[in-house]
């Protein structure tokens, strides 16, 4: 059972790991090909977040748990960022031309954060 401090810790952690992932170690390759469904480039991604996944929750839950908090955030990951490649790519808009851009990146960014509180909650049940 996780306890508060725990909750806390794994928050932090997967925060953390996100921002490694999603900002500080996405080479071009990944976030060019996120849009085309089944390009490596979006896999490995996704796979990349599902293994610090389940890094984060490796010393606190069974190792089943763990295997499917992984599954999960690599479905989720992979579909969120999918949609918001493809819907930028089809309303054509931009980082330099389209505030919209930027609020369907704070969406995806958001869904990615209610998904690492409910891959929690579930570790709670």
């Amino acid at each position: 059972m996780l306890t508060p401090w725990d909750i806390v810790l794994v928050l932090i952690l997967l925060q953390t790991k996100h921002l490694i992932m999603d900002w500080l170690w996405q080479p071009e390759y990944e976030w060019r090909n996120k849009g085309t469904l089944g390009h490596w480039g979006g896999i490995r991604h996704s796979v990349k977040h599902a293994l610090g996944t389940g890094a984060c929750f490796l010393m606190f839950v069974p190792v089943w748990s763990v295997l499917a908090a992984m599954l999960l955030d690599f479905v989720v990951h992979y579909a969120v960022d999918w949609c918001k490649m493809n819907i930028n790519r089809v309303q054509g808009w931009g980082p330099l031309t389209h505030a919209q851009f930027w609020w369907l990146t704070g969406a995806d960014q958001y869904a990615h954060q209610i998904t690492y509180v409910l891959l929690i909650i579930m570790m709670m049940l």
